[in-house]
Protein backbone atom coordinates (compact mmCIF):
# COMPACT_ATOMS: atom_id res chain seq x y z
CA UNK A 1 0.00 0.00 0.00
CA UNK A 2 2.93 2.59 0.63
CA UNK A 3 4.47 1.72 -2.70
CA UNK A 4 1.09 2.61 -3.97
CA UNK A 5 0.72 5.71 -2.25
CA UNK A 6 3.91 7.23 -3.56
CA UNK A 7 4.29 6.15 -7.08
CA UNK A 8 0.37 7.94 -6.74
CA UNK A 9 1.97 10.98 -5.15
CA UNK A 10 5.04 10.48 -7.23
CA UNK A 11 2.62 10.56 -10.56
CA UNK A 12 0.54 13.79 -8.92
CA UNK A 13 3.81 15.82 -8.50
CA UNK A 14 5.03 15.24 -11.69
CA UNK A 15 1.60 16.11 -13.26
CA UNK A 16 1.10 19.14 -11.17
CA UNK A 17 5.13 20.19 -11.75
CA UNK A 18 4.07 19.42 -16.26
CA UNK A 19 0.73 21.76 -15.78
CA UNK A 20 2.63 24.88 -13.85
CA UNK A 21 5.40 24.62 -16.51
CA UNK A 22 2.83 24.39 -19.16
CA UNK A 23 0.76 27.52 -18.05
CA UNK A 24 3.59 29.67 -17.35
CA UNK A 25 4.80 29.50 -20.96
CA UNK A 26 0.68 30.05 -21.65
CA UNK A 27 0.55 32.75 -20.16
CA UNK A 28 3.91 34.29 -21.14
CA UNK A 29 2.63 33.55 -24.53
CA UNK A 30 -0.21 35.28 -24.23
CA UNK A 31 1.47 38.38 -22.34
CA UNK A 32 4.05 39.16 -25.08
CA UNK A 33 1.46 38.72 -27.89
CA UNK A 34 -0.49 41.64 -26.47
CA UNK A 35 -3.70 39.38 -25.56
CA UNK A 36 -3.15 41.24 -22.25
CA UNK A 37 -7.54 40.71 -21.61
CA UNK A 38 -6.76 37.55 -21.02
CA UNK A 39 -3.51 37.77 -18.70
CA UNK A 40 -1.53 40.28 -16.71
CA UNK A 41 2.10 40.35 -15.02
CA UNK A 42 3.05 40.71 -11.92
CA UNK A 43 5.51 40.27 -9.10
CA UNK A 44 5.33 38.47 -5.81
CA UNK A 45 5.14 40.48 -2.24
CA UNK A 46 8.18 38.16 -1.18
CA UNK A 47 10.08 39.67 -4.48
CA UNK A 48 9.44 43.09 -3.94
CA UNK A 49 11.15 42.82 -0.19
CA UNK A 50 13.71 40.64 -1.11
CA UNK A 51 17.08 42.18 -2.22
CA UNK A 52 17.86 41.41 -5.72
CA UNK A 53 20.17 38.79 -6.41
CA UNK A 54 19.77 37.16 -2.90
CA UNK A 55 19.91 33.43 -2.64
CA UNK A 56 16.16 33.62 -1.28
CA UNK A 57 15.81 35.82 -4.42
CA UNK A 58 16.66 33.33 -6.95
CA UNK A 59 15.37 30.41 -4.79
CA UNK A 60 12.17 31.62 -5.69
CA UNK A 61 12.79 32.62 -9.16
CA UNK A 62 12.24 36.23 -8.79
CA UNK A 63 14.21 36.55 -11.88
CA UNK A 64 11.32 35.25 -13.63
CA UNK A 65 8.30 37.18 -14.56
CA UNK A 66 5.45 35.97 -12.88
CA UNK A 67 2.08 36.32 -14.97
CA UNK A 68 -1.82 34.91 -13.99
CA UNK A 69 -4.51 34.57 -16.58
CA UNK A 70 -8.37 35.34 -16.09
CA UNK A 71 -9.27 31.82 -17.79
CA UNK A 72 -11.23 29.04 -16.46
CA UNK A 73 -8.83 25.65 -17.87
CA UNK A 74 -9.38 22.25 -16.82
CA UNK A 75 -5.95 20.86 -16.83
CA UNK A 76 -5.75 17.11 -18.54
CA UNK A 77 -2.25 14.95 -18.42
CA UNK A 78 -1.97 14.46 -22.07
CA UNK A 79 -3.93 16.26 -24.37
CA UNK A 80 -7.98 16.65 -23.86
CA UNK A 81 -9.95 13.31 -23.57
CA UNK A 82 -11.60 12.53 -26.61
CA UNK A 83 -14.76 12.19 -24.63
CA UNK A 84 -15.41 14.42 -22.43
CA UNK A 85 -17.62 17.68 -21.31
CA UNK A 86 -17.38 20.19 -23.94
CA UNK A 87 -14.42 22.18 -23.06
CA UNK A 88 -14.69 25.89 -22.66
CA UNK A 89 -12.88 28.34 -24.50
CA UNK A 90 -9.85 28.65 -22.16
CA UNK A 91 -9.71 24.68 -21.94
CA UNK A 92 -9.61 25.30 -25.73
CA UNK A 93 -7.16 28.17 -26.39
CA UNK A 94 -4.47 26.29 -23.58
CA UNK A 95 -4.77 23.10 -26.32
CA UNK A 96 -4.24 25.70 -29.34
CA UNK A 97 -1.05 26.84 -27.60
CA UNK A 98 -0.13 22.84 -26.96
CA UNK A 99 -1.02 22.38 -30.45
CA UNK A 100 0.78 25.40 -32.16
CA UNK A 101 3.02 27.92 -29.68
CA UNK A 102 4.77 24.90 -27.48
CA UNK A 103 8.38 24.60 -27.17
CA UNK A 104 8.15 20.94 -28.84
CA UNK A 105 6.37 23.03 -31.95
CA UNK A 106 8.88 25.82 -32.40
CA UNK A 107 12.28 23.65 -32.43
CA UNK A 108 14.71 24.90 -34.43
CA UNK A 109 15.09 22.99 -37.73
CA UNK A 110 18.37 21.12 -35.99
CA UNK A 111 15.45 19.23 -34.78
CA UNK A 112 13.02 18.56 -37.61
CA UNK A 113 13.41 16.85 -40.92
CA UNK A 114 11.63 20.16 -42.84
CA UNK A 115 11.24 20.60 -46.46
CA UNK A 116 11.06 24.17 -47.70
CA UNK A 117 8.49 25.50 -49.69
CA UNK A 118 8.50 25.08 -53.79
CA UNK A 119 9.84 27.69 -55.59
CA UNK A 120 6.21 27.45 -57.33
CA UNK A 121 3.75 26.40 -55.13
CA UNK A 122 0.38 24.94 -56.54
CA UNK A 123 -2.38 27.85 -56.85
CA UNK A 124 -5.64 26.83 -56.11
CA UNK A 125 -9.13 28.14 -58.03
CA UNK A 126 -11.56 29.15 -55.88
CA UNK A 127 -15.46 29.19 -57.10
CA UNK A 128 -16.33 30.13 -53.25
CA UNK A 129 -20.17 29.57 -51.85
CA UNK A 130 -21.37 30.51 -48.44
CA UNK A 131 -22.37 27.77 -45.76
CA UNK A 132 -23.77 29.48 -42.92
CA UNK A 133 -23.58 26.09 -40.75
CA UNK A 134 -19.99 25.88 -41.25
CA UNK A 135 -20.12 29.55 -40.27
CA UNK A 136 -21.76 28.80 -36.98
CA UNK A 137 -19.51 25.25 -36.47
CA UNK A 138 -17.08 27.83 -36.46
CA UNK A 139 -18.43 30.15 -33.97
CA UNK A 140 -19.47 27.43 -31.32
CA UNK A 141 -17.44 24.47 -31.46
CA UNK A 142 -13.36 23.87 -31.88
CA UNK A 143 -13.18 23.92 -35.28
CA UNK A 144 -10.63 25.73 -36.32
CA UNK A 145 -10.61 25.87 -40.23
CA UNK A 146 -12.91 24.20 -42.93
CA UNK A 147 -11.91 23.42 -46.73
CA UNK A 148 -13.60 21.49 -49.19
CA UNK A 149 -12.50 21.24 -52.89
CA UNK A 150 -14.70 20.02 -56.14
CA UNK A 151 -14.60 19.68 -59.66
CA UNK A 152 -10.90 21.28 -59.39
CA UNK A 153 -11.44 24.44 -56.95
CA UNK A 154 -11.91 25.39 -53.51
CA UNK A 155 -16.14 25.89 -53.07
CA UNK A 156 -15.83 26.54 -49.70
CA UNK A 157 -12.86 27.68 -47.07
CA UNK A 158 -13.73 29.09 -44.08
CA UNK A 159 -11.36 29.84 -41.10
CA UNK A 160 -11.99 30.30 -37.34
CA UNK A 161 -13.36 34.29 -36.38
CA UNK A 162 -11.17 36.91 -35.39
CA UNK A 163 -13.18 36.61 -32.12
CA UNK A 164 -12.89 33.19 -31.56
CA UNK A 165 -9.25 31.65 -32.30
CA UNK A 166 -8.24 33.88 -35.09
CA UNK A 167 -6.49 36.39 -33.19
CA UNK A 168 -4.41 33.59 -32.14
CA UNK A 169 -3.65 31.58 -35.32
CA UNK A 170 -3.71 33.31 -39.04
CA UNK A 171 -3.57 31.21 -42.51
CA UNK A 172 0.15 30.67 -42.29
CA UNK A 173 0.08 28.70 -38.87
CA UNK A 174 1.41 25.35 -39.54
CA UNK A 175 -1.36 22.86 -37.48
CA UNK A 176 -0.16 19.66 -36.16
CA UNK A 177 -1.12 16.38 -37.63
CA UNK A 178 -1.92 14.18 -35.14
CA UNK A 179 -2.54 10.67 -36.48
CA UNK A 180 -2.73 12.59 -40.10
CA UNK A 181 1.17 12.00 -39.66
CA UNK A 182 0.51 8.46 -40.04
CA UNK A 183 -0.85 8.03 -44.06
CA UNK A 184 2.14 11.08 -44.60
CA UNK A 185 4.43 8.76 -43.75
CA UNK A 186 2.64 6.25 -45.65
CA UNK A 187 2.90 8.32 -48.29
CA UNK A 188 6.48 9.10 -47.96
CA UNK A 189 7.07 5.45 -48.13
CA UNK A 190 5.28 5.21 -51.77
CA UNK A 191 7.90 7.60 -53.29
CA UNK A 192 10.39 5.32 -51.57
CA UNK A 193 8.99 2.50 -53.30
CA UNK A 194 8.94 4.58 -56.38
CA UNK A 195 11.87 5.84 -55.88
CA UNK A 196 13.98 2.12 -56.25
CA UNK A 197 14.86 2.06 -52.32
CA UNK A 198 12.22 -0.62 -51.57
CA UNK A 199 11.40 -3.12 -53.78
CA UNK A 200 7.78 -3.31 -52.73
CA UNK A 201 4.93 -3.17 -49.87
CA UNK A 202 5.59 -6.77 -49.74
CA UNK A 203 9.45 -6.60 -48.85
CA UNK A 204 10.35 -7.97 -45.66
CA UNK A 205 12.08 -6.09 -43.00
CA UNK A 206 15.06 -8.70 -42.84
CA UNK A 207 18.01 -6.01 -43.77
CA UNK A 208 17.06 -3.69 -41.18
CA UNK A 209 19.56 -4.65 -37.76
CA UNK A 210 17.58 -2.26 -35.39
CA UNK A 211 14.74 -4.38 -35.46
CA UNK A 212 16.53 -7.81 -35.38
CA UNK A 213 15.37 -10.33 -32.57
CA UNK A 214 11.89 -8.94 -32.08
CA UNK A 215 8.51 -9.68 -33.82
CA UNK A 216 8.74 -6.76 -36.41
CA UNK A 217 12.01 -8.17 -38.00
CA UNK A 218 11.11 -10.11 -41.10
CA UNK A 219 7.92 -9.03 -41.64
CA UNK A 220 6.25 -7.51 -44.67
CA UNK A 221 6.21 -3.89 -45.01
CA UNK A 222 2.54 -4.19 -45.80
CA UNK A 223 1.88 -5.63 -42.67
CA UNK A 224 3.21 -2.54 -40.73
CA UNK A 225 1.35 -0.56 -43.22
CA UNK A 226 -2.11 -2.52 -42.67
CA UNK A 227 -1.28 -2.35 -38.85
CA UNK A 228 -1.30 -6.30 -38.88
CA UNK A 229 1.98 -6.66 -37.18
CA UNK A 230 0.67 -9.45 -34.56
CA UNK A 231 2.05 -7.02 -31.59
CA UNK A 232 -1.68 -6.76 -30.24
CA UNK A 233 0.63 -8.06 -26.93
CA UNK A 234 2.78 -5.56 -26.81
CA UNK A 235 1.28 -2.01 -28.14
CA UNK A 236 -1.80 -0.56 -28.62
CA UNK A 237 -2.98 3.27 -29.84
CA UNK A 238 -0.08 5.46 -28.36
CA UNK A 239 0.85 2.60 -25.40
CA UNK A 240 3.22 0.22 -24.53
CA UNK A 241 1.52 -2.25 -23.28
CA UNK A 242 4.54 -3.33 -21.24
CA UNK A 243 4.86 -0.08 -18.99
CA UNK A 244 5.48 2.99 -20.75
CA UNK A 245 3.98 5.36 -22.74
CA UNK A 246 4.40 6.17 -26.75
CA UNK A 247 2.96 8.92 -26.40
CA UNK A 248 4.29 10.41 -23.22
CA UNK A 249 1.94 13.18 -22.40
CA UNK A 250 0.99 15.99 -24.78
CA UNK A 251 5.20 17.03 -25.66
CA UNK A 252 5.96 14.33 -27.87
CA UNK A 253 8.16 11.49 -28.01
CA UNK A 254 11.27 11.81 -26.74
CA UNK A 255 13.03 8.58 -27.91
CA UNK A 256 14.11 7.36 -30.94
CA UNK A 257 13.30 3.54 -32.52
CA UNK A 258 16.74 2.00 -30.86
CA UNK A 259 15.17 3.35 -27.62
CA UNK A 260 11.99 1.98 -28.14
CA UNK A 261 12.48 -1.26 -29.62
CA UNK A 262 14.11 -2.60 -26.08
CA UNK A 263 10.92 -3.23 -25.04
CA UNK A 264 10.48 -5.88 -28.16
CA UNK A 265 13.39 -8.22 -27.60
CA UNK A 266 12.43 -11.43 -27.91
CA UNK A 267 9.22 -10.90 -28.65
CA UNK A 268 6.80 -13.41 -30.57
CA UNK A 269 4.20 -12.34 -33.50
CA UNK A 270 0.73 -12.66 -32.93
CA UNK A 271 -2.46 -13.05 -34.54
CA UNK A 272 -2.45 -10.79 -37.79
CA UNK A 273 -5.33 -8.77 -37.28
CA UNK A 274 -6.18 -4.78 -37.04
CA UNK A 275 -4.07 -3.61 -33.93
CA UNK A 276 -4.19 0.29 -34.50
CA UNK A 277 -0.48 2.14 -32.75
CA UNK A 278 1.33 4.70 -33.76
CA UNK A 279 4.32 2.38 -32.77
CA UNK A 280 4.02 0.95 -36.09
CA UNK A 281 3.90 3.73 -38.37
CA UNK A 282 6.70 5.08 -36.42
CA UNK A 283 9.01 1.73 -37.96
CA UNK A 284 7.61 2.54 -41.37
CA UNK A 285 9.26 6.06 -41.66
CA UNK A 286 12.42 4.73 -39.86
CA UNK A 287 12.39 2.04 -42.27
CA UNK A 288 12.36 4.41 -44.93
CA UNK A 289 14.93 6.36 -43.32
CA UNK A 290 17.19 3.41 -43.37
CA UNK A 291 16.98 2.65 -46.38
CA UNK A 292 16.89 5.56 -48.03
CA UNK A 293 19.61 7.18 -45.61
CA UNK A 294 21.46 10.18 -46.87
CA UNK A 295 18.65 10.98 -49.91
CA UNK A 296 15.94 10.54 -47.34
CA UNK A 297 15.31 14.53 -47.06
CA UNK A 298 15.76 14.13 -51.13
CA UNK A 299 12.20 11.77 -50.76
CA UNK A 300 10.62 14.30 -49.04
CA UNK A 301 11.51 17.15 -51.16
CA UNK A 302 10.29 15.08 -53.81
CA UNK A 303 6.96 13.92 -51.64
CA UNK A 304 5.83 17.70 -50.80
CA UNK A 305 8.00 19.88 -52.85
CA UNK A 306 8.01 18.66 -55.77
CA UNK A 307 4.33 16.66 -55.79
CA UNK A 308 2.26 18.65 -53.63
CA UNK A 309 4.19 22.10 -54.41
CA UNK A 310 3.53 23.49 -51.01
CA UNK A 311 3.83 27.43 -50.42
CA UNK A 312 5.31 26.70 -46.96
CA UNK A 313 7.54 24.67 -45.58
CA UNK A 314 6.49 21.09 -43.82
CA UNK A 315 8.44 19.19 -41.25
CA UNK A 316 7.92 15.75 -39.20
CA UNK A 317 9.64 16.24 -35.60
CA UNK A 318 13.02 14.55 -35.16
CA UNK A 319 14.12 12.83 -32.13
CA UNK A 320 16.50 15.29 -30.43
CA UNK A 321 19.86 14.15 -29.86
CA UNK A 322 19.64 11.24 -31.81
CA UNK A 323 21.16 9.87 -35.10
CA UNK A 324 19.19 8.13 -38.26
CA UNK A 325 21.57 5.60 -37.52
CA UNK A 326 19.31 4.94 -33.91
CA UNK A 327 15.96 5.91 -35.96
CA UNK A 328 15.64 9.23 -35.46
CA UNK A 329 12.21 10.32 -37.31
CA UNK A 330 8.88 10.91 -35.59
CA UNK A 331 5.65 10.70 -37.69
CA UNK A 332 4.31 13.81 -35.96
CA UNK A 333 3.72 16.18 -38.90
CA UNK A 334 2.90 20.25 -39.24
CA UNK A 335 1.96 21.77 -42.67
CA UNK A 336 -0.41 24.94 -43.01
CA UNK A 337 -4.29 24.47 -43.76
CA UNK A 338 -3.77 25.07 -47.86
CA UNK A 339 -0.35 22.83 -47.86
CA UNK A 340 -2.95 19.42 -46.30
CA UNK A 341 -4.94 20.25 -49.10
CA UNK A 342 -2.06 20.74 -51.27
CA UNK A 343 -0.65 16.99 -50.21
CA UNK A 344 -4.29 15.86 -50.58
CA UNK A 345 -4.44 17.15 -54.63
CA UNK A 346 -1.06 15.65 -54.85
CA UNK A 347 -2.75 12.37 -53.94
CA UNK A 348 -6.09 12.76 -55.89
CA UNK A 349 -3.82 13.69 -59.32
CA UNK A 350 -0.88 10.68 -58.21
CA UNK A 351 -4.35 8.53 -58.14
CA UNK A 352 -6.27 9.92 -61.27
CA UNK A 353 -3.25 10.00 -63.59
CA UNK A 354 -2.26 6.25 -62.29
CA UNK A 355 1.28 7.66 -61.54
CA UNK A 356 3.61 5.17 -59.70
CA UNK A 357 2.75 6.56 -56.53
CA UNK A 358 -0.58 6.47 -57.85
CA UNK A 359 -0.70 2.73 -58.59
CA UNK A 360 0.76 2.30 -55.01
CA UNK A 361 -2.40 3.93 -53.37
CA UNK A 362 -4.12 1.84 -55.64
CA UNK A 363 -2.83 -1.37 -54.16
CA UNK A 364 -3.03 -0.76 -50.98
CA UNK A 365 -6.49 0.73 -51.35
CA UNK A 366 -7.23 -2.99 -53.10
CA UNK A 367 -5.71 -4.78 -50.01
CA UNK A 368 -7.82 -2.91 -47.79
CA UNK A 369 -8.88 -5.14 -44.77
CA UNK A 370 -11.69 -4.38 -42.07
CA UNK A 371 -11.27 -2.86 -38.14
CA UNK A 372 -14.56 -5.29 -36.84
CA UNK A 373 -12.10 -6.46 -34.56
CA UNK A 374 -11.44 -3.35 -33.06
CA UNK A 375 -14.12 -2.14 -30.91
CA UNK A 376 -12.40 -1.52 -28.09
CA UNK A 377 -11.36 1.70 -29.75
CA UNK A 378 -15.18 3.01 -30.83
CA UNK A 379 -15.68 6.85 -29.41
CA UNK A 380 -19.11 7.29 -30.50
CA UNK A 381 -20.98 8.27 -33.51
CA UNK A 382 -19.72 11.43 -34.44
CA UNK A 383 -16.11 10.58 -35.30
CA UNK A 384 -14.49 9.51 -38.19
CA UNK A 385 -12.92 6.37 -36.55
CA UNK A 386 -16.64 4.66 -36.30
CA UNK A 387 -18.13 6.18 -39.97
CA UNK A 388 -15.26 4.14 -41.51
CA UNK A 389 -15.38 0.08 -40.58
CA UNK A 390 -11.72 -0.65 -42.87
CA UNK A 391 -8.64 0.35 -43.37
CA UNK A 392 -5.74 0.76 -45.76
CA UNK A 393 -2.24 1.18 -45.51
CA UNK A 394 -3.11 4.24 -42.87
CA UNK A 395 -5.75 5.68 -44.32
CA UNK A 396 -9.34 5.00 -43.71
CA UNK A 397 -12.04 3.45 -45.64
CA UNK A 398 -15.28 1.52 -46.28
CA UNK A 399 -17.32 4.56 -45.05
CA UNK A 400 -20.98 3.27 -44.08
CA UNK A 401 -23.33 3.87 -46.53
CA UNK A 402 -20.43 4.24 -49.71
CA UNK A 403 -20.16 1.45 -51.60
CA UNK A 404 -16.50 -0.41 -50.33
CA UNK A 405 -15.52 -0.78 -54.11
CA UNK A 406 -16.06 3.36 -54.11
CA UNK A 407 -12.50 4.35 -53.56
CA UNK A 408 -12.98 6.92 -50.48
CA UNK A 409 -9.83 7.14 -48.80
CA UNK A 410 -9.42 9.15 -45.30
CA UNK A 411 -6.90 10.62 -42.79
CA UNK A 412 -8.10 10.64 -39.41
CA UNK A 413 -6.58 12.27 -36.31
CA UNK A 414 -7.03 12.85 -32.40
CA UNK A 415 -9.42 16.10 -32.10
CA UNK A 416 -10.68 16.43 -35.16
CA UNK A 417 -8.26 16.37 -38.21
CA UNK A 418 -9.78 14.70 -41.18
CA UNK A 419 -8.87 15.02 -44.75
CA UNK A 420 -11.01 12.79 -46.74
CA UNK A 421 -10.12 11.95 -50.26
CA UNK A 422 -13.23 10.90 -52.75
CA UNK A 423 -10.74 9.68 -55.82
CA UNK A 424 -13.15 8.82 -58.17
CA UNK A 425 -15.42 11.83 -57.75
CA UNK A 426 -13.00 14.37 -57.16
CA UNK A 427 -13.57 15.70 -53.65
CA UNK A 428 -11.74 16.68 -50.65
CA UNK A 429 -12.55 17.96 -47.55
CA UNK A 430 -10.05 19.19 -44.98
CA UNK A 431 -10.41 20.62 -41.45
CA UNK A 432 -8.57 21.22 -38.67
CA UNK A 433 -9.79 21.59 -35.01
CA UNK A 434 -8.57 21.23 -31.44
CA UNK A 435 -11.70 18.85 -29.98
CA UNK A 436 -13.99 16.45 -32.13
CA UNK A 437 -17.55 18.47 -31.02
CA UNK A 438 -17.97 19.14 -33.99
CA UNK A 439 -21.02 18.20 -36.55
CA UNK A 440 -18.75 15.18 -38.85
CA UNK A 441 -21.26 13.70 -41.04
CA UNK A 442 -23.13 17.00 -41.71
CA UNK A 443 -19.75 18.65 -42.98
CA UNK A 444 -17.30 16.14 -43.73
CA UNK A 445 -19.08 12.74 -44.66
CA UNK A 446 -21.75 14.04 -46.25
CA UNK A 447 -20.10 16.19 -48.48
CA UNK A 448 -18.19 12.98 -49.47
CA UNK A 449 -21.03 11.06 -50.15
CA UNK A 450 -23.28 13.20 -51.62
CA UNK A 451 -21.24 15.88 -52.93
CA UNK A 452 -22.85 19.29 -54.06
Amino acid sequence: MKIIIIIFLSLLLSFSAYANNRLNGFNKWLFENGHTEYVEKGESELCKDEPIGSVVWYYNNCDQAKYKNNLKIKFYNGWLPEETEKPNFGTLLFELYKFTYSPYRDKPTADVYEVKPSKKPYKFKSKLKEDKYIDKQLEKTALISYLRFEDNKITIDKFTPEDRFGKFINQDTKLRSMSVGKTMASYVAGHAICGGYIDSINSRLNDWPLIENTLYYDQKLFDLLNMQAGDEKYVWSSDFLLGSSFQEGADGNTKDISQYITYFKNSKKGKSEFNYSAFATQLILNYVLFKTGDDFEKILEKTFNEKAKIKDSVIFWKVKNSSKERGNANIMFYATRYDYLRIAKAMLDDWQKDTCVGKYLKTIFENRISKDNDKKRQRGDRTQWNFASGYAGQFQTHYKGISKKRAVMGMHGRSGQHIVIDFERSRIVVTNALYEDFNYKKIVYDPIKKGK
